[in-house]
């Protein structure tokens, strides 16, 4: 049995109710596999969303494209960026801009996930890639983030390694679905990466990331093993084992003589 595509409505009525699952996939192939799964919500780059293969592959997982607000522009910019994604699919869309920018979107019905605690694109303002929330006055920033994420229109946040107790408390405060990258079990759904999981990355790995595969191992096997055919294939071309007479076509003897002597005329 197919599984409904949930809306926001659904989302809002399961908060507290069961811990949802959410990945940022960046292929159509992890997306598949996340639907297969049965996982319940992805963040994907905009292309993908926009791709029409995109729902044949995906036609339940709540759906939602981002980018870094930097790359979007003006609150204008981003409202003609949503209705493009949203007309194409989209279920939701992430923004890390300014609260005027969410608020400009939500005014006009688009379902819009912000971001609190630690963000990517503005941790020099919190200390770098490092937890945040960790004291009682940084941990009440946050928790105003989330107030003005609401008073904005926001269906949602991000909560990005804020401190599990703190991630809870202000979950139990606010009718925003919270999204848990690193802040704990408190939250509506729990947030990680397709490429932490399949192993696919090669540098630094987040506390919150789990390894489920090693992807990397198998994409260093297929590459030696690329390496090999095509040093065979060139020792073949060099040796004269290729092409072999199965690979060729052969012209009928008459014909090539027939041809022979036109050619010889007109030389």
């Amino acid at each position: 049995m197919s599984r409904k595509r949930p809306t926001v409505a659904d989302l809002r009525a399961m908060k507290g109710k069961r811990q949802l699952t959410m990945l940022r996939v960046l292929t159509l192939d992890e997306a598949e596999a996340a639907e297969r799964a049965g996982v319940d919500i992805v963040s994907v780059p905009p292309e993908l969303v926009l791709n029409p293969q995109y729902r044949d592959a995906a036609p339940s997982l709540f759906t939602m494209p981002g980018e870094n607000f930097f790359e979007i522009g003006t609150a204008d910019d981003f409202l003609r960026w949503a209705f493009r994604l949203y007309k194409a699919g989209a279920d939701a869309v992430y923004c890390s801009a300014g609260h005027a920018t969410i608020k400009r979107m939500a005014d006009d019905a688009i379902p819009v996930i912000g971001h609190v605690g630690l963000i990517p694109s503005r941790a020099t303002w919190t200390g770098g890639f490092k937890a945040v929330g960790k004291t009682a006055d940084t941990a009440l920033q946050v928790f105003e983030a989330v107030k003005q994420l609401e008073a904005a229109g926001a269906i949602g946040a991000e909560i990005e390694v804020v401190p599990v107790e703190v991630a809870k408390a202000i979950s139990e405060r606010t009718s925003l679905i919270m999204l848990s990258m690193g802040a704990g079990t408190g939250c509506d759904a729990q947030y990680l990466f397709a490429e932490d999981i399949l192993g696919q990355n090669r540098g630094h790995m987040p506390r919150h990331s789990k390894v489920y595969r090693n992807f990397a191992a198998e994409y260093d096997r297929l590459q030696a093993e690329r390496v090999a055919a095509f040093s065979e294939y060139v020792a073949d071309v060099n040796s004269g084992a290729y092409p072999e007479d199965r690979h060729i076509v052969h012209m009928d003897p008459a014909e090539l003589s027939l041809f022979m002597k036109k050619v010889d005329a007109r030389s």
